[in-house]
């Protein structure tokens, strides 16, 4: 009976530690829908500082290269924003974002045809750095 009792134990034992792994293991499903929805927004904001520094007015004047990559980065900044206002899911608020990446990517390539240092605007520093 000894033995009975000591086998009923440890398997009640395996069983709750059985659980309690698995239970672990599905704890972390991965980032939600509102923490995309902050990501997206994040790339959003910063992508549209890179569109407002101080002297960006005469960066399209000062080279087509530059204004042709300003104006791409603008437009994408456009399409990021309309693609927030009607993202309800994670992979929504991922094209949301990967928008945003393209236009700072956009904005680099403008600062590299007027011969900008990356972070820097007319002898200002930026606040917002961008993207390698």
């Amino acid at each position: 009976m000894g033995y009975a009792i000591a086998l009923s134990a440890l398997l009640i034992a395996g069983t709750v530690g059985a659980v309690v792994a698995l239970r672990r293991t599905q704890a972390s499903p991965g980032p939600t829908e509102l923490d995309a929805e902050a990501e997206a927004n994040r790339w959003l904001i910063r992508l549209g500082g890179s569109l407002m520094p101080p002297g960006a007015s005469n960066w399209a004047s000062n080279g087509k290269t530059a204004g042709r990559a300003l104006t791409d980065a603008a437009e994408c900044h456009r399409a990021a924003r309309s693609l927030l206002a009607e993202a309800r899911t994670a992979a929504e608020y991922e094209r949301v974002t990967r928008t945003a990446q393209q236009g700072l990517r956009h904005v680099e390539a403008a600062r590299e045809a007027l011969g900008l240092a990356t972070g820097q605007t007319s002898g200002v520093l930026d606040p917002v750095p961008l993207l390698r």
